[in-house]
């Protein structure tokens, strides 16, 4: 470190002509006149520090979580894409086919706030923990049931009612421990990678599956599918992040059932940002949602020359690949801070893709827009978590983070209604286009509604 000196001006006294004591004067005042100037400018008042990129990977805690979480997401695609082929052969049962997804999301509608409780009295850990045990038992009944050859129709009932109550006591529990982890500053940046994750397992699960598949057939493949869970059930068993690591946390709340829906929507009601974003991400999961992409196999039926099932498999990957991409660009740009009325925009940007692809006879312009409508469905739905957690009352955050899962994942069991249902009737590209038309007018009206009195959220911890 490079010094300076700075003298008064006239004679100083030598230091050989005074006496020890003024010795020691002397170097006394020298060293109060010492500037350093190694040291770094200081920021202008008000000025803001530049946003590194990736700052939650920067945790030591959350680079863990978010590899053993995209290892868990993608052992839970390989399970649907061996457990739906297996269901397939064997039953032939479209009925049984529709079941799988109703079963996967109305868990979370009936019980999302439920387990937001338990995590708000509970360590949020075990319950996770919890999550991947069912899972691990669902994928242990599928190989044995596959072995044996006993499986029957109600087997699959009630492994696939098991592996949705699984999803519960992962999802709301799951997202409590990332304010733990990385806390509040770097929430919006953990929020946003968290959802990557589960896009990157999603994209690699039937990959991985087809292969397991094809390797090890369905009954050893599925067995060997339990292992990708346990990285995830292990790590949580010592991380860091428990209720005993938490010095400020409040007292717990007893967990009262349908009472905790009651209270948690009377202590958010007059919380716009917080109730603007519950409203924005149930109306979208309850027309559109992801019902589009089980009607994926007639769209490229109608776009595609030749084998629909090749096309049909780029245009879910296209899907997937610019929610990656979006996870990727808004982490390393730092573009999207979440922002009270920027969700809407990005729900009527999404509304305006989908509404596009249901009407174009082009292939390379359908996989472009759902290559659009990936990176703005999960650049919309981070942000709206994001502003949920940061504006969620501490002592009810899982309560709240609940309520949120409800209307954001649970409502998308009414998906196949606005698309498929009503698609039987007057075909998927209008059934498509109504409901996303009906979603983009709701949205015009909630922007509208909430445009006087935005609050501008620049910053994490504001």
């Amino acid at each position: 470190m490079g010094v300076s000196w700075r003298l008064p001006r006239g004679k100083v006294p030598k230091p050989a002509k005074l006496p020890r004591i003024a010795l020691v004067r002397w170097a006394l005042f020298l060293r109060e006149r010492t500037v350093v100037t190694d040291t770094p400018p200081q920021q202008p008042a008000g000025a803001k520090p530049p946003r590194a990129s990736f700052v939650a990977l920067q945790e030591a805690g959350f680079r863990k979580y978010f590899i053993y979480s995209a290892l868990a997401m993608m052992a839970d695609s390989i399970e649907h894409v061996i457990s739906y082929w297996m269901i397939f052969q064997k039953f032939h049962s479209p009925a049984l086919a529709g079941f799988a997804v109703t079963s996967h999301w109305l868990p979370t509608l009936l019980f999302g706030v439920f387990a937001g409780a338990l995590a708000d009295k509970y360590d949020s850990r075990r319950l996770i923990q919890i999550g991947m045990l069912l899972f691990m038992t669902c994928s242990l009944t599928w190989g044995v049931l596959f072995i044996t050859g006993w499986l029957e129709w109600w087997h699959a009932v009630v492994i696939l009612t098991i592996h949705g109550i699984a999803s519960v006591f992962w999802g709301t529990p799951g997202q409590v421990i990332l304010h733990d982890i990385v806390g509040r500053e770097r929430l919006p940046s953990a929020v946003r990678l968290s959802a990557t994750s589960r896009y990157l397992g999603l994209l690699a699960g039937p990959a991985v599956g087809g292969a397991i598949l094809l390797a090890l057939g369905p009954a050893h493949g599925i067995l060997l599918n339990m292992l990708f869970y346990t990285p995830l059930l292990l790590w949580l068993w010592k991380a860091p992040y428990g209720p005993k690591f938490q010095k400020n946390r409040p007292p717990p709340r007893p967990v009262r059932g349908f009472a905790d829906v009651v209270m948690t929507i009377a202590a958010i009601r007059d919380n716009r940002i917080i109730t603007s974003m519950i409203l924005l991400a149930g109306a979208a999961s309850f027309f559109v949602a992801n019902g589009y992409q089980a009607q994926m196999p007639s769209f490229a039926h109608d776009l595609g020359h030749g084998n629909a099932g090749v096309f049909y498999a780029m245009l879910l990957g296209a899907d997937a690949c610019g929610a990656l991409t979006a996870g990727i660009v808004l982490e390393s740009s730092g573009w999207l801070q979440p922002r009270l009325l920027t969700p809407f925009i990005l729900v009527m940007i999404w509304c305006c893709a989908l509404g596009s692809f249901a009407l174009t006879t082009s292939y390379p312009i359908a996989v472009a827009l759902m290559f659009t409508a990936g990176f703005v469905e999960l650049s919309y739905n981070s942000m709206n978590q994001t502003l949920v957690q940061l504006h969620a009352p501490a002592p009810i955050r899982g309560r709240v983070l609940g309520l949120y899962s409800m209307a954001q994942m649970g409502l998308r069991s009414f998906a196949g209604i606005s698309v498929g249902v009503v698609g039987s009737g007057i075909g998927v590209h209008h059934s498509l286009l109504l409901a996303v038309s009906l979603l983009f007018a709701i949205t015009v009206a909630l922007f509208w509604k909430v445009r006087p009195a935005a609050m501008v959220v620049a910053e994490p911890g504001a």
